[in-house]
């Protein structure tokens, strides 16, 4: 066999010999999966989310990717898809409302302080293989944020974990425009220095500049609705301005990353004297000792369950702020901000009746419809009620138990993930690789060099020699020689 051959079986070794817990699914070669015209789950406890409660025995029937109809002894239509959950529990799929999983190229376009300008919507990375496992922890939605290098970021998107769709097709449609702020340390550049300096360093300069860039987005719009004379020059457009303005005529949702009360304060000052609301503040870890002004103000609250101290502006967060600021009367949810994390987005709810002794429905709430609605997507995700989405999730016991597991995962009334489907495709990943493992080691000893290879089959032989059988990891060593030692 030639050089180049050699070196492909190397590399197929050296990625067979991985744990075979590396291996997973591909989107670009997963089917979307087929949606029936009608699903019909039977005999489960139901946690709405919504004003029902939680419903014991109860049925829930699917027609063409929205629920239908609620309630017991259902018929069954025609030709549809029975599931017996009995003993299981079935909750509305679950929302990370500030996630950065799947985005291609970095989060942040730091150069400026305002990049109102860019889209996340863009850089939309439909391959992540954090899509699959969160799907796999019962996650359904999830809103892919711009970072918080600025103090007015990029524009975020909302999208459903369509493991298998293209960036376009996991889009929400009709969503409405959001937007990132930030406050504290990051914009002010505490932990990082862009290679040219850039204004603001300090807090009350964060504040001052959003202030200013409204300023010059009122002035651009008289400019623009000027009529000029006949040989008037028309002004030039300009993306960033026509992004606040989009907020200040209420078709852009601004939500705000920040850590510290004042701030939360003074920005909120600052947007009702422009004229618009923050819609929520994200990790908002002293929301506890304004929430009444974050309620009064309409802010909602997006927050970790226990994070404290990884930072000094974390100096003063505590576990209870989510159940404080639900007291309060603030739209309260939990988020990841983590990749890893929002694999378990129930059991970060489930912190709140550690912390704070929330009812147990009211905790889930925290993660599907508290989020829905600071996303705007309230009346069509995120509860388990009548003409809503059928994004739904199947568990093995109650979902806030750390013992209970996601057995299903339903997008739009779409089987995407099964865990019994899932564990059958391990095996067959692991038969596939020791496949690949014997038909490398046959091919290495059946001598079949080409005679114009001898010199190097030599060296390779020798290489192999010296490659324990019992090694875990025997196609990098070939690898590794193939590569001159490297």
């Amino acid at each position: 066999m030639n050089k180049f051959t050699r070196m492909v079986l190397a590399a197929v070794v050296a990625w067979a010999a991985m744990p075979a817990g590396a291996h997973d699914i591909e989107a670009w070669n997963s089917a979307i999966p087929e949606q029936p015209d009608h699903v019909l789950i039977r005999n489960t406890t139901l946690w709405t989310a919504g004003e029902a409660g939680v419903l014991q025995d109860a049925d829930l029937l699917i027609r063409r990717g929205r629920i239908e109809r609620i309630g017991q002894d259902l018929s069954a239509p025609r030709g549809a898809v029975e599931i017996d959950a009995d003993g299981r529990h079935v909750t509305p799929g679950l929302i990370d409302a500030h996630s950065h999983a799947a985005i291609t190229g970095g989060v942040n376009e730091s150069s400026l302080i305002s990049t109102a300008m860019v889209r996340i919507a863009d850089v939309i990375n439909a391959d992540s293989i954090n899509i699959y496992r969160q799907m796999a922890g019962g996650l359904t939605t999830m809103h892919l944020m711009h970072g918080s290098a600025n103090a007015i970021g990029g524009q975020n998107v909302i999208v459903k974990l369509r493991w298998g769709a293209d960036p376009d097709d996991m889009i929400i449609e009709g969503q409405p425009g959001v937007i990132k702020f930030a406050l504290g340390e990051n914009p002010k550049q505490s932990n990082w220095q862009p290679d040219t300096p850039r204004y603001p360093d300090s807090r009350q300069g964060v504040n001052q500049i959003i202030d200013e860039k409204f300023q010059q987005a009122r002035e651009y719009a008289r400019r623009h609705a000027e009529r000029g004379g006949r040989n008037a020059v028309p002004a030039r457009p300009d993306l960033e301005m026509e992004v606040l303005n989009a907020i200040l005529a209420g078709e852009i949702d601004v939500h705000s990353h920040g850590y510290r009360a004042d701030e939360f304060l003074a920005l909120m000052d600052t947007a009702e004297r422009h004229g618009f609301r923050i819609r929520a503040f994200h990790h908002v870890l002293e929301g506890y000792k304004v929430a009444d002004e974050m309620a009064g103000h309409g802010a909602g609250g997006s927050t970790f369950s226990d994070w404290y101290g990884f930072k000094y502006e974390a100096r003063d967060a505590i576990p209870y702020n989510a159940a404080l600021m639900y007291e309060r009367g603030v739209l309260t949810s939990v988020n990841s901000d983590n990749p890893e994390l929002a694999r378990r987005m129930n059991i970060e709810a489930a912190k709140s009746v550690r912390y704070g002794s929330l009812d147990a429905h009211e905790a889930l709430k925290l993660v599907t419809a508290n989020p829905a609605r600071q996303l705007g997507q309230g009346e069509r995700i995120g509860r388990l009620a009548e003409g809503l989405d059928a994004d739904i999730v199947v568990w093995s016991g109650p979902p806030l138990s750390i013992t209970s597991r996601v057995e299903q995962t339903w997008i739009d009334g779409r089987l995407y993930f099964d865990r019994q489907r899932d564990l059958e495709a391990r095996q067959a990943w692991e038969a596939e690789r020791q496949e690949l493992i014997a038909a490398v080691r046959a091919e290495s000893e059946s001598g079949e060099d080409d005679a114009s290879e001898d010199g190097e089959e030599a060296a390779d032989a020798e290489a192999e020699e010296q490659t324990d059988p019992d090694d875990p990891e025997p196609g990098l060593a070939v690898l590794r020689h193939l590569l001159g030692g490297a």
